[in-house]
């Protein structure tokens, strides 16, 4: 292994030798997982230069340090940066993304993500010519910021608006995508894919009133994913229900961006198989049904079985081998630190490298980027979170990040 990391770093330091320009930048660890199957290296280094990982070194091994290059002031347990596959640009930290003031967006991209080590987030339903400003504004370098991949609107039901985002600007709520018909959501899936969407969300079961559901009709369903799929793009769907997550398995649908609070059964072991069979993934966003059943004053014992039931789901899905990713749906919800949904996934019985992986490889993979992101390895994006410690002594310390990079550049904290 060390062997073959030493002709890495000689090769692709030889292909750069002649960059005097480039950004180069030592990163000390105390440890370092370069994946999160792999043995962790200790007191090691990781070289970064041209915006990829051309070395990374351990105690035991040496590396060729290029003349000019900068060695980070942080140093502690270096990951791959994470990927939160749920979140929200929406609210006043973001209006206006287009005109607005650098630093106010600066600080708002800051507090809600890369603080917390996100150099990848997917954005699950926001005003799509926003959100797509804002990440153009992002890759010219006026906001230092993760990369942005974004659904844009979703589409819902006819009348089929939930309840819960009654309160958004009357213009919005009558701009939401409700096809009735499978040729409208075609043009209405069409419409955002040449927008700068880089995929569709579907509401298959939705509440526009506490106690009464709206069914997205399949043919609409499998329309939007059959158009999406062919544009290469996946698909994700908000199932609400059990009932939801079957629909999602006979429209194609990639992937679940909740599990189904409300059911009090364990998926069964058809289900879960089924799930897997179609390669379908699930992003459980345990932290949001606390918020949620928080805003419904909802009974403390209550709360506690309804959380615990959404458990049991993704110990099935997992036991069945299911692909799961992480994800808060930050941004409806407006708490931003996701301490609590790493200690939930721990609660539900996943590993600190099962949390690893939520945030680093099983994303790389879903979105078919193993190649290029999600491990700390020679010739992938230098993508990186340096930790202050270590997440396998306690998955709380996913949290405690010291600094970020993305593709080579820093981008917390924010340095000049």
């Amino acid at each position: 292994m060390r062997l073959l990391v030493s002709i890495a770093a000689v090769c692709l330091l030889g292909a750069a030798a002649d960059s005097r320009a480039a950004t180069s930048w030592l990163i000390p660890a105390d440890k370092i997982y370069p994946s999160p199957d792999a043995v962790p290296l200790r007191n090691g280094s990781v070289l970064i230069r041209d915006g990829r990982v051309v070395a990374v070194s351990d105690e035991h091994s040496r590396m060729r340090i290029p003349e000019g290059t900068q060695t980070s002031d942080c140093r502690g347990v270096v990951v791959a940066g994470f990927q939160n596959s749920h979140v929200h640009f929406m609210g006043p930290g973001f209006d206006g993304a287009a005109a607005r003031p650098a630093r106010e967006l600066q600080g708002a991209v800051e507090s809600m993500l890369t603080r917390y080590g996100f150099t990848t987030v997917f954005d699950t339903g926001s005003g799509q010519e926003n959100t797509v400003a804002l990440r153009a504004r992002i890759e010219k370098g006026e906001i230092k910021g993760p990369r942005i991949l974004t659904v844009g609107w979703p589409l819902y039901p006819p009348d089929g608006i939930p309840f819960y985002i009654r309160d958004l600007p009357k213009q919005i709520l009558d701009g939401l995508h409700q096809p009735g018909t499978a040729a409208e959501a075609r043009a209405d899936v069409q419409a955002n894919l040449d927008g700068g969407a880089d995929g569709t969300k579907l509401f298959l079961v939705t509440s526009p009133q506490l106690g009464q559901n709206k069914h997205l009709a399949p043919d609409i369903a499998l329309a939007a994913v059959d158009v999406t799929h062919a544009r290469g793009k996946l698909v994700l769907a908000h199932p609400t229900s059990n009932d939801g997550v079957r629909a999602a398995l006979k429209a194609g649908v990639d992937v679940l961006v909740h599990t189904a609070l409300g059911e009090m059964a364990p998926w069964d072991p058809a289900l879960t198989r089924e799930m897997v069979a179609k390669k379908m993934s699930v992003i459980p966003t345990f932290k949001l049904w606390r918020y949620e059943l928080a805003k419904q004053s909802v009974p403390q014992n209550v709360t506690d079985n309804l959380i615990n039931a959404t458990f049991d789901q993704l110990r099935a899905f997992k036991a069945a081998g299911g692909q799961v990713l992480f994800g808060t749906d930050v941004g409806y919800m407006h708490e931003f630190d996701p301490t609590d949904e790493y200690l939930m996934l721990s609660q539900a019985g996943m590993t600190p490298m099962e949390i690893l992986a939520s945030l680093t490889t099983a994303p790389a993979a879903r979105w078919e980027e193993s190649r290029d992101r999600g491990r700390v390895a020679p010739g992938l994006q230098a993508d990186i979170v340096v930790l202050e410690a270590d997440p396998a002594d306690d998955v709380r310390n996913f949290s405690k990040v010291l600094c970020v990079f993305r593709s080579g550049r820093q981008i917390y904290p924010e340095k000049n």
